[in-house]
């Protein structure tokens, strides 16, 4: 009997799980996508029409063309970003395109705009074509104040992002990369905390060195964990490995072979399961779950461990059976369970600071200012092992990362406009809750009309 109920229990977790996607398609067609372009000048009559079109604009366009920096003053370019994907790696959908990937980027576009107060665009790219990609983003950019790409598959994600970020004077970022390191690293500053280790004393278990797997070794490390605390697992001569000096790093995993030749002091042998035998934390950017990792392998890490299952949209392992199998704190990229470890969590708030300081790039330290920053707002509303980071709803979180970027970027002599503490805090508010409030009110006049049944 008592068999039957955990089975049903089990079942109707799963059935939770699965409620997002069944609604979405729904939910889409009903609003035919998630953004439009809005006015945020006022229109008072016939005669402004002539003011914000011809022929009164061509005079601020003459002042731009004398005077390049007047863009900023004149334009929102200084609040507009492109979200560019080629839609060769969306997120556990794989190759899907760059049409299906539209609904992912309207997404990005409306999370920027809702939790950030940020303009952002969606730009699908007929190419996969590395050099494609880069000429495309080339030609757009002086339309915009950063370039987000998105969901671009590895390796040739590393070289687009190194060649625009040198060709650039506006910050350009890889969420896949940073974002999800920074957030990742946020979560992991407080589920130690909540287990009572240190990040300079723990063993990590990290699984899959993409993208995402990369940035967050390297932001892991700029942190204050030693590398060769770390075992990596990936894929050589097509079964999953520890990684180590025995493998040609370089020639497997471009653009990740030095960092992680510094890996796996201790020299681990096997596959994942021997990474994760006496590790203390696991984190996991591989394959769609639910059976990818399995509850023998979590119990023979160390008690009081940390396990972060971050593929979507099923993790590598539910949840609840990562607890069932002995840890203490589990996170998963997905808002409908406990622990959310998403880069949403830290895009918008980045972005925020980084434009309000018109800063020309952002740096890891950047991404490890505003990491602390979403570790901090958890903290000063208390821990707990299912409650280690805030939630996307938590503006706080937005506004103290926008500071805490903001600042950093005036500190490396990186921003085009120094700003103060409180006018860093003034400029995000007010920014973030005019978006917020501008969404309430077009809900409450029905011009944004309630969802289906």
């Amino acid at each position: 009997m008592a068999e039957r109920e955990t089975k049903g229990h089990e079942d109707e977790r799963v059935r939770r799980a699965a409620a997002p996607g069944e609604k979405a398609p729904r939910m889409h067609a009903f609003y035919r996508g998630k953004i439009e372009a809005s006015v945020k000048c006022a229109i008072t009559g016939f005669d402004d029409l002539s003011i914000w079109y011809t022929p009164g604009v061509a005079a601020p366009c003459k002042e731009i063309a004398a005077d390049p920096a007047k863009l900023r003053d004149y334009t929102n370019v200084a609040n507009a970003v492109a979200v560019v994907s080629d839609g060769s790696r969306v997120l556990g959908l794989g190759n899907i395109g760059a049409r299906a990937s539209l609904p992912v980027m309207e997404g990005k576009a409306l999370l920027f705009k809702y939790l950030g107060g940020v303009g952002a665009f969606p730009i699908v790219l007929d190419t996969q074509d590395e050099n494609e990609i880069v000429q495309a983003v080339r030609w757009i950019a002086p339309g915009f104040g950063g370039i987000n790409l998105e969901d671009i598959a590895t390796p040739k994600c590393f070289p687009i992002l190194d060649r625009l970020r040198a060709e650039l004077d506006i910050p350009v970022w890889h969420d896949d990369q940073q974002g999800t390191a920074a957030v990742t690293l946020a979560g992991l500053f407080n589920a130690l905390d909540v287990v009572g280790k240190r990040l300079d004393g723990v063993t990590i278990a990290l699984l899959g060195i993409g993208a995402a797997g990369a940035a967050t070794l390297r932001v892991l490390i700029a942190a204050g964990v030693p590398p060769g605390h770390v075992r990596v697992v990936d894929m050589v001569d097509g079964k999953t490995a520890v990684l180590g000096s025995s493998h040609d790093l370089e020639r497997l995993f471009p653009y990740r072979g030095e960092l992680l030749g510094k890996t796996n002091r201790d020299g681990v042998r096997g596959s994942t399961p021997e990474a994760l035998s006496g590790a203390d934390v696991v984190i996991a950017f591989t394959k769609p779950g639910p059976d990818t990792i399995h509850k023998d392998w979590i119990r023979a890490m160390r008690p009081r461990g940390i396990g972060f299952f971050m593929a979507n949209p099923v993790p590598e392992i539910w949840p609840w059976d990562a607890s069932e199998a002995g840890l203490a704190v589990v996170g998963t990229g997905r808002g409908d369970f406990p622990n959310q470890i998403n880069n949403s969590l830290g895009f918008p708030g980045i972005f925020r600071g980084t434009l309000d300081v018109c800063a020309t790039t952002i740096t890891d330290e950047m991404a490890i200012a505003a990491a602390r920053a979403i570790a901090q707002t958890a903290v000063d509303r208390g821990l707990r092992e299912d409650s280690i980071l805030p939630t996307m709803m938590e503006t706080d979180t937005f506004i103290n990362q926008a500071v805490a970027v903001g600042l950093k970027a005036i500190e490396q002599g990186i921003a085009r406009r120094p700003l103060t503490a409180d006018e860093l805090r003034a400029e995000a508010e007010n920014r973030i809750c005019h978006a917020q409030q501008e969404t309430l009110i077009l809900q409450r006049e029905g011009l944004i009309p309630p969802p289906p049944p």
